[in-house]
């Protein structure tokens, strides 16, 4: 028997020494670019040992866990490889929690010290949301032991910056600690970290009551990133990988570990604005991009920059057109035809990416599927009610098993066994089919599914119609309570700037082209869309209407 060529080797480490490795073999690369600056990886890996004693000097020990309450900025992946250092668990929170959220978070997640900022972002204060949700923070005598009855395992909070609020370690305080931490200290606990120990534990998006978290191990965002950037993307030391999204979600922590696996550069911004990306892409000369949600897509080609901005650069965006509005494919196609567009399906539980396309399929699939399983991850597709697979092109759940999935839903091990079934698959809770070439596609949450009259009606193909009006940008689809249907559809739409168009109007453009079942029974529209991480809240949208006709 011949051996099988050695193909996609497991690269297995934690986060820091994947960091480590690109500071040894790269030190003066770019690691991290900014419109406003850069950072070598020998300068991350610095800063990254320097968090990670003054962490230490708090008294993290490995596996405790570490809350970054930070915008996307230098010392966000400073602290999320140092608490990685530390044998620890980053928890990233998202930034734009309220004060209630935040509690939840700090508490649920048994958090021990908080890292923060006094900067002021996208309108937020962060100490000040921070007060509100912890009461008596304000009054605590000693900030590096607190007392606080509504999270009763957190020891301290630093804020980065200059102010000095009650209650907070200051940064000078935090970077006096620091000192007394020997690098030799670090060291024994980068050393002693296991690969399948948790490295990230990060909260979904909330779209229904409170998030749930996900602990994520080494190996699973490793093996993952590099699954998807070295085998599948085929990233290279000379690519500049850009991602506007915030960094306490996946799909920004899963580009730049990729991108950092090949010591390649990660071009990102504290806060997206479509003119300043624009200019970024072009002047950092980006290769590859992650913009990827449908509202980063629109507000790029509808900035009037667009068609001036030199993008002939980037070789690969991560684009998903299968599910974006057509206008969307067919401006990118046009402004960049030479790039390489593909298409993803994954999720927080799954590591982030579980299928991608691959760089040689069609331009057709790439812009009407969402690929492929990544090597070592296995997904299936079965029957909501039987469980039994389905045959190519029928829809039903969609299943993963496989080394990046999380490690069950933290202290909630009802919703841990609901979540997996007896074969170790983890029931996704997303529709979706294969196409006869193992491609897939993704037709919306079961949540999304509307029962009118007995009839199942996906949100997406109502969307997906609506989506061709000419005055339309963006379209959302919830159900509403109806006493004889169950429920009905509700479209709340987002017009083209400088378009119009009535209720009336959307209404009797969906009559007749769909079935009468699926016509929107109210149409409601929207310059504001209620956003979680990167997702439309939709559970906000079907809130406010209920509320408004009074049938909450």
């Amino acid at each position: 028997m011949s051996v099988p060529a050695f193909e996609h080797p497991i690269r297995a480490t934690t986060l820091g020494d994947l960091l480590l490795r690109a500071a040894d073999e790269h030190p003066d690369a770019d690691a991290i670019v900014f419109p406003e600056g850069r950072q070598s990886f020998a300068e991350l890996a610095e800063c990254a040992y320097e968090r990670a004693r003054g962490l230490q000097a708090l008294g993290v020990k490995p596996g405790d866990h570490v809350g970054l309450l930070l915008p996307t900025c230098f010392e966000f992946p400073e602290f999320l490889f140092g608490i990685a250092l530390c044998g620890a668990v980053t928890v990233p929170i998202n930034a734009r929690f309220r004060a209630g959220e935040l509690q939840y978070v700090i508490e649920n997640a048994d958090l021990v010290t908080v890292i923060t900022t006094d900067q002021i972002a996208e309108h937020v204060n962060f100490v000040e949301r921070l007060g509100e949700g912890l009461p008596g923070l304000a009054d605590s005598t000693d900030s590096l032991n607190l007392s606080v009855a509504a999270a009763p395992r957190l020891r301290n909070i630093v804020v980065l910056g200059k102010s000095t609020p009650p209650g907070f370690i200051t940064e000078q305080q935090f970077e006096g600690l620091a000192e007394a931490v020997a690098v030799d200290d670090v060291q024994a606990t980068r050393m002693r970290t296991r690969v399948r120990d948790p490295a990230i534990m990060l909260y979904t998006s909330g779209t229904t009551a409170n998030p749930k978290g996900c602990p994520i191990s080494h190996e699973a965002i490793v093996r993952n990133s590099i699954a998807l950037g070295r085998y599948r993307y085929r990233l290279r030391q000379e690519d500049r990988f850009w991602s506007p999204l915030p960094m306490f979600h996946i799909a920004a922590i899963l580009p730049m570990v990729a991108i950092f696996d090949v010591a390649g550069a990660y071009l990102t911004m504290s806060y997206f604005d479509a003119g300043v990306a624009l200019k970024m892409l072009e002047s950092e000369r980006a290769t590859a991009t992650y913009p990827c949600f449908v509202t980063i897509m629109s507000d790029l080609i509808h900035h009037p920059d667009f068609p001036t901005t030199d993008l002939s650069r980037v070789r690969l965006m991560n684009s998903n057109f299968a599910v974006q509005p057509p206008a969307i494919k067919d401006a990118m196609l046009e402004a960049i035809p030479d790039t390489v567009y593909v298409g993803t399906y994954g999720m927080t539980e799954t590591g982030g990416t579980v299928c991608t396309s691959e760089l040689t399929d069609s331009l057709e699939l790439r812009c009407t599927r969402l690929g492929t399983p990544l090597p070592g991850l296995e997904v299936k597709i079965v029957d909501i009610d039987t469980g039994e697979p389905v045959p190519a092109g029928e829809q039903g759940e969609i299943l993963v098993r496989g080394y990046s999935l999380f490690d069950g839903y933290y202290k909630d091990p009802e919703k841990t066994a609901a979540a997996f079934d007896d074969d170790g698959f983890f029931r996704t809770g997303d529709m979706g089919s294969f196409d006869a070439n193992g491609q897939i596609m993704f037709h919306g949450r079961f949540k999304d599914m509307l029962k009118v009259g007995g009839e199942n009606v996906a949100a997406a193909e109502i969307e997906s119609f609506l989506a061709r009006h000419p005055a339309v940008k963006l379209a959302q689809v919830v159900g509403i309570p109806d006493e004889r249907l169950q429920e009905v559809a509700a479209a709340f739409i987002e017009l083209e700037d400088g378009q119009q168009a009535t209720e009336e109007e959307l209404v009797a453009f969906c009559k007749g082209e769909i079935a009468g079942f699926k016509v929107p029974r109210y149409v409601r529209f929207v310059t504001e869309w209620p956003m979680s991480t990167s997702k439309i809240q939709k559970f906000r949208l079907r809130d406010q209407l209920t509320q408004e006709l009074g049938l909450a």
